[in-house]
């Protein structure tokens, strides 16, 4: 069973957070799942039938302007750790592991950076890369219209966003395969969330391609980097740069998968938090 809650800031906004703690065992380990670009945040089937097979205590929550949490203009990707230390605060939790897919990489990333007593380990699949010019940022993205206006500000992103339209080509067949099958909710919450307006998704992007507000030296948690070579929405490179620029990494590369279809790799992820967990080490 999953508990909704509304969560109330120290700056005066709303988050709405998730909760599967009643399906845990009481010392569980919890991961805080940070969702894609757009979603609602709401945990997704898949996710749930994975952490209760083991026992895992999940925490989801949306990102400012989805999903029914508060606006907040001109957040940068770090502002993500405050708002994951309140809720964890709030539901009594120490220590957890950090999860996050495509546009929920780069703040499960910010957790660890600036939550370091807390990170036990982070998962990132298919996630982008901070915005730099030591490769092309942008090649081998099928469709980079969004994040190029991004680049050039919130107003240039928000103009972008009145005629931009999901691109097929971004998915590979394995990808809607995927979408067919059991990570079908996955497509559902995706357009519940573009319905509710596109300020989640143009916050994103613009926060995506500006600083992020942390330096990856400052992750000092074990990262996992879960690519599929066959990306079209975040492509190899990124990753391949993430692993090298990370103190503790591994990378796992899937040369078949694309954006959706390299989700299947989460309950093997998670296997990978329970190992890292059991031999957390203090933050250097």
């Amino acid at each position: 069973m999953v508990t909704e809650r509304e969560l109330h800031l120290s700056d005066g906004r709303t988050l709405r957070a998730y909760d599967s703690a009643a399906d845990a065992a009481p010392d569980a380990l919890t991961i805080v799942w940070h969702h894609g670009s757009p979603q609602t945040g709401a945990p997704l089937p898949p996710l749930l039938s994975a952490t209760a097979a083991r026992g895992i205590r999940l925490v989801s929550y949306g990102r400012p302007s989805y999903g029914g949490s508060s606006p907040f203009p001109g957040r940068d990707v770090a502002s993500a750790a405050s708002d994951v230390a309140q809720i964890v605060d709030a539901l009594g939790i120490a220590r957890f592991a950090t999860m996050g897919a495509s546009g929920g990489g780069p703040h499960a990333l910010a957790c660890a950076a600036r939550l370091p007593d807390r990170v036990t380990g982070v998962v990132c699949l298919a996630g982008i890369a901070p915005f730099t010019p030591a490769f092309d940022w942008f090649a081998g993205m099928a469709s980079d219209g969004g994040l190029r206006a991004a680049a050039a500000g919130r107003d240039a992103r928000a103009r972008y966003a009145e005629s931009d339209e999901f691109d097929p080509d971004s998915f590979i067949a394995a990808d809607f395969a995927a979408l067919e099958g059991d990570w079908a909710p996955l497509g559902a919450d995706s357009v519940r969330a573009g319905e509710a307006g596109p300020d989640g998704l143009i916050d994103d992007d613009v926060a995506f391609a500006s600083p992020w507000g942390f330096d990856l030296a400052a992750v000092a948690a074990p990262v996992l980097v879960v690519q599929g070579g066959l990306d079209r929405v975040v492509p190899p490179a990124p990753a391949d740069w993430l692993a090298r620029h990370l103190r503790r990494s591994e990378l796992w590369y899937r040369p078949d998968d694309g954006h959706v279809s390299i989700l299947r790799e989460c309950p093997a992820a998670m296997d990978w938090l329970v190992a890292q967990q059991a031999t957390a080490r203090p933050a250097d």
